[in-house]
């Protein structure tokens, strides 16, 4: 897959643009029934619960700052994207680290179409 560098950064992009302008409920549309997220300890899996633990965390405001975003193929044309940054919630002048990873799975028969298979995310503390 020659272009799994560029799908996976515009990908980072996107998700964390909705995730940034509190349009969370919005990236439901990026996941599927097979989904799941695992947010620190806790496993959600379908969009409907991964939505719902992503709309209901304490914050008003958020700012994902990406310091890297590493891609790599996968079987099955998939990609497999690592992010690690900052996160600066509610003004806060400390913001905290992070890591992410995306297990981005092609849609059957919508050509060009991914979805988030796997969906990993922890707060690197300590």
């Amino acid at each position: 897959m020659a272009n799994f560098e560029e799908i996976g950064k515009r990908f980072v992009e996107h998700y964390y643009t909705l995730f940034d302008q509190n349009q969370r409920g919005q990236l439901g549309a990026l996941y599927r029934a097979e989904s799941m997220l695992t947010f620190e300890n806790d496993k959600f899996q379908t969009p409907e619960r991964i939505v719902a633990k992503l709309t209901s965390l304490a914050f008003q405001t958020v700012l994902h700052q990406i310091s890297t975003c590493d891609c790599q193929p996968t079987a099955g044309n998939g990609i497999l994207v690592f992010v690690c940054g900052n996160l600066a919630v509610d003004g806060e002048q400390t913001p905290m680290k992070f890591s992410q990873v995306f297990n981005l799975q092609p849609i059957p028969g919508q050509a060009g179409g991914f979805f988030v298979h796997n969906d990993l995310f922890r707060l690197n503390l300590g």
